[in-house]
């Protein structure tokens, strides 16, 4: 309703509501191009500004509901402009040049509801074209030339009439009977111009008119006195707005009757006074008129032009205007802050529950002031050029002042120090609510030693310039503290632990960087916090805010990790929290690939965010590659290699350091001869004196013999095994069996490494499963199957065979380098003996433990020493 009158006021006055026009850009009315905007599914047409001179009807589609035609250059209606349009509801015309209309030219148009003519050239109003639309609900045509606002009868058939707006600057007066046709039509809204010269008014014009909005654009300047009949013609009616634009357009009144007089009678819920002139001579007659009336409860003076009269002095009486009882007084741009002491006192604000003065180019408050105001509940000076100093007086008494005032708003102003407005406001006993958003408070200097009255609950400060340390100088018993947009960058937490009742809490648009892990706030229940500089946000970040329940936490820098994505499931999981901006507000910022990524589109994976998750992998991974790895060793017998190798390698070591000492010499044996202990017997009576007491004997070397006593068993299997041309393995079961034949054969493989395995000469004994061998003789199975081995026959006949056939691998015997001794036997020679090579056609003399063929008895000594050095247990 009352947007509606406003409307009605931007249009008497010609104001441009639309955006400002490029006549340069504006397309041409020749153009081949159509010039309007077609939008709604072809059902509106925007053509505002676009310098036609006529309705480009030919490039718009029949289905058209809304034509917007405003601000152009249209001269004349004609009948087919919008013949074609049957579903137009809606035609704004105004602002163009138009001075003539068609009398068909809406006759297509039945279903038009919105009509717009304003501030075009009609010289008539356009009665007979109006006559079809007897749909029509708005028709403002106001400022145009008409010399008259008499309506037809045909404006009686209007019944769906809500709003009219007619008259112009060349309408002179209004006459009995102009607004006749509308008797039985109920408006919303109505307003009428005049000629700033208003030339006559008859009483009962306007008697006629039902509407709950009235406006009047006309000048009294030269008939005040017809403000009277116009009184009389609105009197006994109910208004819920009743405004007057440019009451006195030219000159101040100074004349003494009182034209204001028959407000009595009036009822209206708000009274406008709209641009105009004012001394303090009519606004007494005003203000003791309403102070006799019981019906207009609010007033609004706005963009009014104040002025004392030059000869108008104080007396020093008290002021007449002490029992003015509104509810609302709005002073609104007015050009001179006088007007509040209009008559040299306050007093005329007693009584006032609600004041607003606004853009009155305030910069002070007088001490008396603050005393008169004691009605007042709400009081509003934002918008004005107040300072510390001057709204709050060192020499004032503040005490008992505004004793009803329950909110105070200063924004907007020049406003600096916490503590001086800390120190005006404590004394205002029933002050719940301050808005001193828009100043510049908030600086260290100036925020401490604030005392605050215990009742504010509502503390309103953004678009200020707050540091951390000036939150301490806030009221702790706030429940609502608005703090956006004042260039925050940390919080003071010690603010927080105090402020106990605080439910509501604003940050918006800081440079807040991180949330406090540690933040306290247990009464908390919104809290926003978007628009600022922190990327980290986890599900402990409001961890002591155990009743929040709404938080608004978008357009923030975030850094996409596990922590922030276990925020929001955790916060959209148990619906406690609501997200008020989620999700469009919510982008990565943090890693770049994922840069303005949706959060709700970021989902890793659940085992690189569940920490437990991995950790229970892990521990079933490194159980399992351990349980693998102890099988392996089980099946392989991995063990028994590790500590095979850690043997050759010591043994190495040894040897190593033997040659260094010059002890190494090259091969001693023509063969090694690996076996069990079972079957040393056919060792010694079949193998070595079939092979040593030859005629080219051969050199061969067993443990029981030639191991040298007192040296380590591993060190002897493996210089042995190093210093004999082949090594020879009598295979049968007890072989399989024995440890000490796994050694020698794991450590001939070692030598063979590199070489060929020809060095290696098996002889089976007794016949063998090759499947059936453990898998740590895995080399001796690829032998079995790849390499040719030699069996010993059961049938004697066929054992001379046999040994040619072990001669023929053996090769023939050559002569061996005896640099060193190796054996027990060759211990006991002579040092020259020792180092001279051994001869072939000499016979190869044996040592063997436990036999008495060939040896003297210092060998059989010998002999018995080396049995005890090698247990036979391990063979």
């Amino acid at each position: 309703m009352i947007g509606t009158l406003l409307s009605l006021w931007a249009l008497f006055c010609g104001i441009n509501t639309s955006p400002p026009l490029s006549p340069t850009s504006a397309p041409a009315a020749h153009s081949t191009v159509a010039p309007c905007i077609i939008s709604n599914s072809g059902r509106s047409a925007d053509c505002l500004g676009k310098q036609l001179d006529s309705v480009p009807w030919q490039h718009l589609p029949s289905t058209l509901e809304t034509i917007d035609l405003s601000y152009n250059k249209i001269n004349a209606i004609h009948a087919n402009d919008f013949s074609q349009f049957p579903n137009l509801r809606v035609l704004l015309l105004a602002f163009n040049n138009i001075s003539h209309i068609d009398d068909d030219a809406f006759r297509e148009n039945t279903l038009l509801e919105n009509l717009n003519i304003f501030n075009n050239s009609l010289h008539e109003i356009p009665a007979i074209a109006l006559q079809p639309l007897s749909n029509l609900k708005v028709l403002f045509m106001s400022n145009n030339l008409y010399k008259h606002a008499t309506l037809t009868e045909s404006f009686a058939n209007f019944y769906n009439l809500q709003t009219l707006s007619l008259g112009g600057p060349l309408v002179m007066g209004l006459r009995r009977g102009d607004f006749e046709p509308l008797r039985n039509i109920s408006l919303q809204a109505f307003a009428i111009k005049c000629s700033s010269s208003l030339g006559y008014y008859e009483r009962g014009s306007l008697q006629v008119v039902q509407t709950t909005q009235m406006g009047f654009d006309m000048a009294f300047d030269q008939k005040p006195t017809a403000l009277l009949d116009v009184l009389s013609d609105v009197a006994n009616k109910s208004f819920t707005d009743l405004q007057f634009r440019n009451l006195f357009e030219f000159a101040y009144y100074v004349g003494g009757k009182d034209i204001f007089r028959g407000l009595e009678n009036i009822t209206a819920h708000r009274l406008i006074f709209h641009r105009g002139k004012f001394n303090e001579n009519l606004l007494r007659m005003l203000l003791l008129n309403l102070q006799n009336t019981q019906t207009i409860k609010r007033l609004r003076l706005q963009y009014i032009d104040f002025a004392r009269s030059p000869s108008v002095v104080d007396s020093g009486e008290e002021s007449s205007i002490t029992d003015l009882r509104l509810d609302q007084l709005d002073l609104w741009y007015i050009s001179n802050p006088d007007i509040l002491r209009f008559d040299w006192r306050f007093t005329w604000l007693s009584k006032i529950k609600e004041l607003s003065i606004q853009h009155v180019y305030l910069n002070s408050a007088p001490c008396d002031a603050w005393l008169e105001m004691r009605e007042v509940r709400t009081l509003d000076v934002s918008n004005n050029r107040l300072l510390d100093n001057y709204i709050y007086n060192r020499r004032c008494v503040y005490n008992g002042t505004l004793p009803n005032l329950h909110k105070f708003n200063l924004t907007n102003n020049e406003l600096t120090s916490l503590r001086d407005l800390s120190a005006l406001t404590r004394y205002f006993a029933r002050m719940e609510v301050l808005d001193v958003s828009n100043n510049n408070l908030g600086s260290a200097a100036y925020s401490t030693g604030c005392v605050w009255y215990q009742n504010i609950t509502h503390f309103i400060a953004h678009h200020n310039q707050f540091v951390s340390d000036a939150l301490p100088c806030l009221p702790a018993t706030v429940e609502y503290l608005d703090l956006s947009y004042c260039s925050l960058d940390e919080l003071d937490m010690a603010f927080f632990m105090k402020a106990s009742n605080l439910k509501e809490l604003l940050l918006s648009g800081n440079k807040i960087k991180f949330i406090p892990p540690s933040w306290k706030s247990p009464s908390l229940q919104s809290l926003e916090l978007d628009g600022n500089s922190f990327g980290v946000i986890t599900k402990d970040s409001f961890l002591y805010m155990p009743v929040l329940t709404k938080l608004k936490a978008g357009n923030n820098p975030y850094q996409c990790t596990c922590e922030l994505r276990a925020f929001v499931e955790n916060t959209i999981s148990k619906e406690k929290v609501n997200l008020t901006d989620w999700p469009s507000n919510y982008h990565c910022y943090h890693p770049q690939p994922l840069l303005k990524t949706l959060i709700s589109k970021y989902l890793p994976g659940r085992v690189a965010c569940d920490m437990r998750l991995v950790i229970v992998i892990c521990v079933a991974t490194t159980t399992a590659v351990l349980i693998a790895l102890m099988v392996i060793c089980y099946v392989f017998d991995l063990p028994w290699y590790t500590k095979a190798t850690y043997h050759i390698i010591r043994a190495k070591y040894r040897a190593y350091q033997e040659k260094a000492t010059g002890e190494m010499g090259p091969f001693a044996y023509h063969a090694f001869i690996s076996y069990s202990h079972s079957d040393a017997d056919w060792v010694r009576d079949q193998l070595l004196p079939s092979l040593e007491n030859s005629h080219n004997p051969y050199r061969l070397c067993i443990h029981e013999r030639d191991f040298m006593p007192g040296k380590w068993i591993i060190d002897n299997i493996i210089d042995n095994i190093e210093n004999s041309r082949k090594v020879m393995f009598v295979l049968s079961p007890h072989f399989v069996n024995s440890e000490w034949c796994n050694y020698e054969l794991y450590f001939a493989q070692q030598r063979a490494m590199g070489k060929s395995f020809s060095d290696v000469i098996l002889v089976v004994k007794e016949p063998i499963d090759a499947g059936s061998l453990p898998s740590k003789y895995c080399k001796l199975k690829k032998m079995l199957s790849t390499k040719t081995y030699l069996e010993w026959p059961q049938q004697a006949s066929q054992r001379a065979f046999f040994w040619t056939q072990l001669r023929t691998v053996l090769g023939r015997p050559s002569p061996i380098s005896r640099s060193r001794s190796f054996s027990v036997r060759s211990r006991g020679r002579t040092h020259s003996e020792d180092t001279q090579p051994l001869d072939t056609s000499d016979k190869l003399q044996v040592a063997v433990v436990g036999g008495e063929h060939g040896r003297t008895e210092t060998e059989k000594s010998q002999g018995e020493v080396n049995q005890k050095q090698l247990p036979e247990a391990s063979y």
